[in-house]
């Protein structure tokens, strides 16, 4: 299985609001025939790892798939599993967004920027 990894995403107030107040994820299928499964895990980040979001999506040959999540949060971390064999046919884009729905240019990691580790 492969394991992709925002790494942990700090979120720190400035002048008492948090920069980001959601994620949005985008997962994107290029496979031409299967569904590609995608396990979506989410951690709040503080003196313990603690899983808040965790989801199975499913999504159609060439079909793009959108989900939002609370994210006013100190420091927060998505992780991403599938197959190592459809790795290749998903691509992944997080991007956080404040108060008012704008794009948090800091909070956002496309699909280069991720780590990948197999297990």
């Amino acid at each position: 299985m492969a394991i992709l990894s925002t790494g942990p995403i700090e979120n720190n107030a400035v002048s008492g609001v948090r920069p980001t107040q959601q994620v949005t994820i985008r997962l994107v299928s290029r496979a031409a025939v299967d569904a590609v499964s995608v396990s979506v895990q989410g951690y709040v980040l503080s003196t313990t790892r603690t899983l808040y979001v965790s989801e199975v999506i499913s999504i159609a040959p060439n079909e793009a798939v959108t989900r939002n999540y609370f994210a006013n949060l100190d420091a927060f971390e998505f992780v991403f599993g599938l197959s190592d064999e459809r790795v290749g046919d998903v691509g992944i884009s997080v991007w956080g967004k404040d108060g008012s729905g704008q794009l948090v240019d800091a909070h956002r990691v496309v699909e280069h920027e991720q780590t990948v580790k197999d297990l």
